[in-house]
Protein backbone atom coordinates (compact mmCIF):
# COMPACT_ATOMS: atom_id res chain seq x y z
CA UNK A 1 0.00 0.00 0.00
CA UNK A 2 1.51 3.34 -0.71
CA UNK A 3 1.50 6.27 1.70
CA UNK A 4 -0.97 8.22 -0.33
CA UNK A 5 -3.15 5.26 -0.09
CA UNK A 6 -2.58 4.69 3.96
CA UNK A 7 -3.73 7.79 4.91
CA UNK A 8 -6.76 7.76 2.86
CA UNK A 9 -7.36 4.46 5.02
CA UNK A 10 -6.59 6.11 7.52
CA UNK A 11 -8.90 9.04 7.48
CA UNK A 12 -11.46 7.03 6.32
CA UNK A 13 -11.40 5.11 9.13
CA UNK A 14 -11.33 8.04 11.55
CA UNK A 15 -14.33 9.57 10.25
CA UNK A 16 -16.34 6.00 10.43
CA UNK A 17 -16.44 6.78 14.57
CA UNK A 18 -16.80 10.66 13.58
CA UNK A 19 -19.79 9.82 11.85
CA UNK A 20 -21.09 7.92 15.09
CA UNK A 21 -20.06 11.33 17.38
CA UNK A 22 -16.93 9.46 18.84
CA UNK A 23 -14.13 11.73 18.73
CA UNK A 24 -11.77 10.04 21.26
CA UNK A 25 -12.31 6.67 19.26
CA UNK A 26 -11.62 8.21 16.34
CA UNK A 27 -8.49 10.00 17.39
CA UNK A 28 -7.04 6.47 18.41
CA UNK A 29 -7.84 4.85 15.31
CA UNK A 30 -6.33 7.51 13.45
CA UNK A 31 -3.17 7.29 15.96
CA UNK A 32 -3.07 3.87 16.10
CA UNK A 33 -3.74 3.18 11.68
CA UNK A 34 -0.85 6.21 11.12
CA UNK A 35 1.53 4.40 12.86
CA UNK A 36 0.83 1.15 10.97
CA UNK A 37 2.77 2.29 7.82
CA UNK A 38 6.76 2.99 7.64
CA UNK A 39 5.76 6.41 5.93
CA UNK A 40 3.24 7.97 7.88
CA UNK A 41 4.37 6.10 11.54
CA UNK A 42 5.97 9.34 12.83
CA UNK A 43 4.09 11.59 10.54
CA UNK A 44 3.39 15.43 12.21
CA UNK A 45 -0.59 15.14 12.95
CA UNK A 46 0.70 13.03 15.82
CA UNK A 47 2.55 14.75 17.92
CA UNK A 48 0.61 18.43 16.97
CA UNK A 49 -3.35 15.85 17.37
CA UNK A 50 -2.21 15.02 20.89
CA UNK A 51 -1.39 18.48 22.12
CA UNK A 52 -3.95 20.08 20.46
CA UNK A 53 -6.38 17.53 22.70
CA UNK A 54 -3.88 18.18 25.66
CA UNK A 55 -5.08 22.11 25.18
CA UNK A 56 -8.71 21.52 24.80
CA UNK A 57 -9.17 21.05 21.10
CA UNK A 58 -10.61 18.61 18.55
CA UNK A 59 -13.54 18.01 21.06
CA UNK A 60 -16.23 18.42 18.70
CA UNK A 61 -16.44 15.92 16.14
CA UNK A 62 -16.60 19.15 13.34
CA UNK A 63 -13.19 20.04 15.01
CA UNK A 64 -11.70 16.53 14.72
CA UNK A 65 -12.55 16.21 11.18
CA UNK A 66 -11.07 19.67 9.91
CA UNK A 67 -7.94 18.10 11.87
CA UNK A 68 -7.76 14.72 10.37
CA UNK A 69 -9.20 15.41 6.75
CA UNK A 70 -6.20 18.28 6.64
CA UNK A 71 -3.43 16.19 6.95
CA UNK A 72 -1.52 15.15 3.70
Amino acid sequence: MTREEHLKWCKERAVEHLDRGDVDGAWGSFLSDMRKHPETENHTALSLGMMLMAGGHNKTPEEMRRFIEGFN
